[in-house]
């Protein structure tokens, strides 16, 4: 395994948030993160695990030591004992893989021990009908088996953008997963009646909760969880606080981190602080009264991708807070949490250099991040404390 980057050193000391530009709405609107003491990591490395892959997406831990690795064209990798296995996973479905189509998330059974089950988001269909679609399957050896349809969000449409994709388990063992509003199709984010736009809520098989917000609404579909959102490219569930953190693309400036709750609306196309990509005005409104604000607001846009909590001894100083890829600005942003409240923000690992699709973490604290490029790579990060592998 080689080394890409250098030992990086990091000082002590303050770090000044300056939000000139950035908006924090956390109960009230244009609540500002004040200048915060905080310590960042002292030493640590970052390692090369795999490269040349084919824009990787997504990256996942098997109990057994392995990973995999989604790459947007269409196939699942697997990395063993550290090294990425030559032939990719067969019996993947087709996927449309075509501008930001294409394969997605993968996602771990929790008793994966017992029953070898994996799932997979992705876009499917073609260009004139496609759509974002959930399978299950059994990934027994280098194959997958006994494949599932369980989700697929309607109506089709004929845009190769905005299919969100993120994935994530609850605590009550339900799958959430967070949808785009399609690009052409912003207006129908704050209806029910279609799936653009929404956090879906699903079991394992693909049934939908009784307790769903909507499921009893004669004009909502049953698997809708919350709405009014833009591209959802994140999604983490902290177990300690009970939270469901979420945070979406928002179009010239915008992007938003939200708390979710089931069966609010999160505003977008009413309420955004981002502009049209022509420079045109999309709402008047930044908030309103029964719309929820977000808790954090990036303006001009990151392009927010993966997103982890951080639970390991590796890095105690991020112990709990959110870790946050970005595409645009190239960096991973520290997002510093007090319990379930946003108190800081800080910019990390910009010796990369690349956009960055994804990180995890991973079992023994170490973090992993995505590049996100033909030919991409997964990235280690240890503390140096941690001796080399």
């Amino acid at each position: 395994m080689k080394n890409q980057f250098p030992l990086k050193r990091v000082e002590f000391g303050v770090i000044h948030i300056i939000l000139a530009g950035f908006i924090l709405c956390a109960g009230a609107l244009n609540a500002q993160i004040e200048s915060i003491d905080v310590e960042t990591p002292n030493d640590y490395r970052i390692e090369t695990v795999a490269d040349g892959l084919n824009y990787p997406w997504s990256l996942a831990f098997l109990p057994d030591g392995r990973m995999l690795v989604t790459e947007r064209a269409g196939s699942l990798r697997i990395i063993q004992n550290g090294e990425l296995l030559a032939s990719p996973v067969s019996g993947v479905p087709e996927v449309f893989a075509s501008s930001q189509g294409g394969l997605l998330d993968v996602l771990v059974d929790p008793d994966f021990s017992d029953n070898n089950r994996i799932y997979l988001s992705f876009a499917h269909g073609n260009r004139n009908a496609n759509a974002t679609r959930i399978i299950r399957a059994r990934l027994q050896g280098q194959n997958l088996e006994d494949i599932e349809v369980l989700f697929t969000a309607k109506p089709m449409k004929d845009t190769p953008v905005h299919y969100g994709g993120r994935m994530i388990w609850l605590n009550d063992g339900t799958l959430v997963l967070g949808l785009g509003d399609g690009f052409d199709y912003r207006e129908q984010a704050q209806r029910l009646d279609n799936h653009f736009g929404k956090i879906v809520r699903i079991h394992k098989d693909g049934s939908i909760p009784a307790d769903n917000p909507f499921i009893d609404q004669a004009d909502a579909l049953d698997e809708i969880y919350s709405y009014g959102h833009r591209n959802i490219q994140g999604l983490i569930f902290d177990a300690l606080t009970n939270t469901l953190w979420q945070h979406e693309h928002g179009p010239r400036g915008g992007d938003e981190v939200n708390r979710i709750e089931p069966g609010t609306n999160y505003g977008w196309p009413i309420a955004t602080h981002g502009i049209d990509y022509s420079g045109a005005l999309i709402s008047p409104f930044s908030s309103r009264p029964e719309m929820i604000d977000p808790e954090l607001v990036w303006t001009p846009s990151i392009a927010p991708s993966g997103m982890t909590l951080y639970r390991g001894e590796q890095f105690p100083e991020w112990d709990g807070d959110l870790l946050v890829t970005a595409l645009v600005d190239r960096h991973v942003r520290w997002i510093d949490l007090d319990s379930d409240r946003i108190v800081g923000q800080e910019t990390l690992f910009e010796e990369i250099g690349q956009r960055l699709r994804d990180i995890r973490t991973g079992p023994n604290g170490a973090l992993y991040i995505l590049t996100d490029a033909n030919p991409g790579q997964v990235l280690r990060v240890t503390s140096a404390d941690i001796p080399e592998s």
